[in-house]
């Protein structure tokens, strides 16, 4: 019997449904706020709204796309959290009533394992380019910047994790401060193509073991772009190519030498990278430059994997189905959580 899932993601302001069938995805359907940018930051109330207008459309676009009628699909898997409380509450509330309408499973997702899960989305049967346990997941995004050791699809251990900031705030904020508007990390990598990555130096962390900390990297960059600017007030339009280079060689070398460390100490050299940060150009470079020369098998996810997308909440929804995890009606979801 095929098993067919259905995703729905709405942690934050991406409100996407995908369908996965027997772990092979048949589609993948986005939807994003543009509303936010105007703040500078995602806005929970109006993210809730956008989510209730574009959480339809977007299901029967997946469905349409997938060639798959409602009535094919074995159960429904949804974000549970952590995430935006209202914008949660939009997709655990339509997988309710897809679930009651048609009379199949609910699944309850976490967000989080959910982005180290995204691996093993096969893109035909024939795809076998997964990740052997145990292996360790860099996850990295606005809001988290973890060390996870992955020892099976439900066995996830936080080894290492952020002590205050994550390291996409860090390009959020850094990026805000110089004026590139918001999200700040994809405009930082483009700039950074154009600049010299040695021409500044930026303080990093001394912690110990595998924990991360972005806040003095943060405030270390505004005091210096504020002592500099009182000596020339257009010092960023004239410099903001080498700047984005050296704030962002700064933050992947912060994320690798603590990542290197804890495979060197674990003896795995199964490493993967996850969450919004692992589209970031110079941090898939350095998995590739590490690849060769401390002989890891990487894993580097597609684009479209990279965000928050349902396609991963779905494959996640496929392991749980075939370990009848399923949830009662009465689930909440829920802002805060760790793997």
């Amino acid at each position: 019997m095929m098993i067919t899932i259905l995703g729905i993601e709405s942690s934050c302001d991406d409100t996407s449904a995908a369908v996965i069938r027997d772990g092979v995805i048949l589609s993948n359907v986005i939807a994003g706020q543009a509303v936010h940018e105007r703040y500078g930051g995602v806005v929970p109330e109006l993210a809730s709204r956008a989510h209730q207008q574009n959480i339809i459309p977007v299901v029967h676009d997946a469905l349409k796309q997938a060639g798959v009628l409602k009535e094919e699909i074995s159960a429904v898997a949804f974000t549970r959290g952590p995430g935006l409380l209202g914008s949660l509450l939009v997709g655990t509330s339509f997988a309710k009533g897809f679930s009651s309408a048609l009379n199949i499973p609910m699944i309850e997702v976490n967000h989080l394992q959910a982005h180290v899960l995204a691996h093993f989305i096969k893109e035909d049967k024939d795809d076998l380019n997964q990740p052997a346990f145990p292996f360790l997941c860099l996850l990295v995004s606005g809001g988290n910047s973890q060390i996870i050791l992955v020892k099976n699809y439900d066995n996830m251990e936080i080894i290492g994790k952020t002590i205050d900031d994550a390291a996409g705030e860090a390009f959020d904020k850094c990026a805000k401060v110089m004026g590139l508007g918001y999200p700040g990390g994809p405009v930082v990598d483009r700039l950074a193509k154009m600049g010299n990555s040695d021409k500044y130096i930026f303080s990093k962390p001394r912690l110990e073991g595998y924990d991360y900390s972005f806040s003095g990297l943060k405030t270390s960059f505004l005091y210096f772009l504020r002592d500099e600017l009182k000596q020339d007030s257009d010092f960023i339009e004239k410099n903001k190519n080498d700047l984005c280079a050296s704030l962002q060689k700064t933050i992947v070398d912060i994320l690798m030498d603590k990542l290197l460390k804890a495979s060197e100490d674990l003896g795995i050299k199964e490493v993967a990278v996850a969450g919004g940060v692992s589209a970031n150009s110079s941090l898939r470079s350095a998995f590739e430059e590490y690849s060769f020369k401390y002989g890891w098998r990487i894993h580097i996810p597609k684009f479209a994997y990279t965000t928050d997308n349902a396609a991963m909440v779905a494959i996640s929804g496929y392991y749980k189905y075939l370990d009848n995890e399923f949830v009662n009606h009465d689930v909440a979801p829920y802002a805060r959580v760790l793997i």
